[in-house]
């Protein structure tokens, strides 16, 4: 029996790896118990830079928008600790653009930091709101998605 190739580890990657950069403030109620800001904490902060951002470039509009984006995959790879009263620098970028998807790749990074202190994709596919079925990703939207690619 052969065995399988070793899958490479993860690495942290440089702030130049993202196209933009968003600032997100940390909380006194994101640390756990052991002192730093809780896993659970990252995957909100993947969604706010990222939604954030769309809603900023006026490509997304969460309440009278035809067009909605599903989350159907995420993951996070943890380098360094964060902590409050710490600012975040949440870096983005586009891995993949489908018809009606979006691989979105984002980088947290403390405030002087070079190396991403975590790295973190997830997989949005974009619905008609009323029938949550996939839809061609709006032209608004897919020309401010290039931006990040």
């Amino acid at each position: 029996m052969s065995t399988p190739p070793a899958t490479p580890r993860p690495q942290a990657l440089p702030r130049q790896a993202y196209a933009v950069f968003r600032t997100i403030g940390t909380r006194w109620m994101d640390n756990d118990v052991y002192g730093h800001v809780n896993n659970v904490v990252y995957y909100s902060w993947f969604d706010t830079a990222v939604n954030g951002y769309l809603i900023e470039q006026g490509a997304l509009d969460i309440h009278a928008g035809r067009t909605i984006g599903l989350v159907i995959e995420t993951q996070c790879n943890y380098f360094a600790p964060l902590a409050f009263p710490q600012t975040v620098h949440a870096g983005l970028r586009v891995g993949h653009l489908g018809s009606s998807s979006v691989r979105y790749e984002v980088g947290l990074f403390a405030e002087d930091g070079e190396m991403a202190a975590a790295c973190g994709h997830f997989v949005h596919v974009y619905v008609d709101r009323e029938t949550r079925r996939p839809v061609p990703l709006p032209e608004s939207l897919k020309k401010t998605l290039e931006t990040l690619r």
